[in-house]
């Protein structure tokens, strides 16, 4: 199923991550009229596309434009993603992207036929979400078409095949999560056949619990997961200029869209999680006072996507355990290989939580280069974040200094709003993830 020959570039809105799917459900159902802007940062400077990688890319986006929701697709996402409401999966069936008015790509020519690409995204929020992950992907492939050629797809199926098996012969849930920083759709696309087959060969303690990315999910017939990003609570906390709340407001949008358990992980470390968990202790509002309830007893989980995870289960543990709640799900997603996610496993599973990892770059983007199979052929290290909503910027906080996005006026105001205190940590550094 994964030899067949995929189109070249990207040519269905369900070739992006599913949390892209359900937050513009979201923003459709509450900030519909909200304008917004995008930033493009490369966190690998020195790997720079060439004129011709850009060509390609700028042609690649014009065509982005052409793309419509199927029927197949329609019914696919009507079968398995029940929390995609009648009135949003009938908007996505009329939506058209509108690059050439949306997306601005310009290259600054650096050194030869080298240069620093920008790339600014403007217009309505429903609109412009669908742009980042298909911007990621496309430009990554341009570098690895173009610029860095010293590679093929020679036994990436294998590879992924012996991961798979090393993760659930170790117990691990693990979901693929590499849309994003994908060397190209093909390569993910094989990679997830591997890890189909050491899924499903036979019984292991651990399995693969889907793929973030739509479209592969609905070809090799495993569950599309994921609910929300950073993005949320930062266009949010735009809109409102209301830092202190905005983690408790984008639960509360979250949960009158979509209801109680469904799309239940949390994700925590927008403005930092101490300033989450003040939140998330909260009582949701209700008209029956006595039978009140809390955020953190009605979401599921919640997910781990910087800083130190060790020092991040320690916290988590005390939080649950100082509201007296056992059993929930802790979804590890930063930077994720191997041995990361066993040493991982045993940590949460020792705090009582269970575990589950969410793994993208080690799986679709790990090469070697061909010239000297040694070394390795290093991934494009890119991020496209909000960065104004209604004219106000938008930031990131995170957990550690190094994910840190957005303006640093506002970066500094909202740290010291919310007396946040800045973390390090040694292996946060941006450019030297993998």
């Amino acid at each position: 199923m994964s030899g067949e020959e995929l189109p070249v570039g990207v040519f269905s809105f369900l070739d992006t991550d599913l949390y892209k799917l359900t937050m513009q459900s979201a923003v459709l159902k509450f900030f519909p009229d909200v304008h917004v802007e995008y930033a493009f940062t490369n966190r690998t400077p020195q790997m720079r596309l060439t004129k011709q990688a850009f060509d390609w890319l700028q042609e690649q986006v014009s065509k982005l434009a052409n793309i419509e929701l199927r029927d197949s697709e329609l019914e696919f996402l009507q079968r398995e993603c029940k929390f995609l409401s009648p009135v949003y999966l009938q908007y996505l069936r009329k939506f058209r992207l509108r690059p050439e008015e949306q997306v601005h790509l310009s290259f600054e020519n650096v050194a030869g036929e080298f240069g620093d690409l920008h790339v600014a995204t403007k217009g309505l929020w429903v609109e412009t979400i669908l742009y980042e992950i298909p911007l990621l992907a496309l430009t990554s492939e341009a570098y690895f078409k173009f610029v860095d050629r010293d590679w093929n797809h020679d036994g990436q199926e294998e590879q992924a095949y012996q991961k798979g098996v090393q993760l659930f012969d170790a117990g691990c849930m693990v979901s693929e999560f590499g849309s994003r920083r994908r060397r190209d759709l093909k390569t993910q696309d094989v990679v997830i056949g591997g890890l189909c087959r050491a899924s499903k060969e036979k019984e292991r303690p651990g399995k693969l619990t889907g793929s973030s990315n739509v479209y592969l999910s609905m070809k090799h017939g495993i569950p599309p997961v994921g609910t929300v990003a950073h993005e949320w609570y930062m266009g949010i906390a735009s809109i409102t200029n209301d830092y202190e709340n905005a983690n408790e407001l984008g639960l509360d949008y979250w949960l009158k869209c979509f209801g109680e358990g469904v799309l239940g992980i949390a994700l925590t470390d927008t403005f930092g999680t101490p300033a989450f968990f003040k939140a998330f202790k909260k009582n949701i509002p209700s008209d029956a006072d006595d039978s009140a309830k809390t955020y953190a007893q009605v979401f599921a989980g919640i997910r781990q996507d910087s800083g130190n995870p060790k020092e991040y289960v320690k916290m988590a543990a005390d939080f649950y355990a100082s509201q007296r709640i056992t059993g929930k799900t802790l979804v590890f997603s930063d930077s994720l290989n191997t041995e990361r996610c066993k040493e991982y496993k045993d940590i949460a599973e020792q705090h009582g939580f269970k575990p589950s990892f969410g793994v993208g770059t080690f799986f679709t983007n790990d090469f070697h280069q061909l010239s000297n199979p040694d070394a390795k052929s290093k991934p494009l290290n890119i991020v496209i974040k909000i960065s104004k909503a209604n004219e106000r910027p938008s930031i990131k906080i995170s957990d550690n200094v190094g994910k840190n996005t957005g303006d640093s006026d506002t970066v500094s105001e909202v740290k010291r709003r919310l007396g946040y205190t800045e973390k390090g940590w040694q292996e946060g550094d941006e450019s030297r993830r993998w």
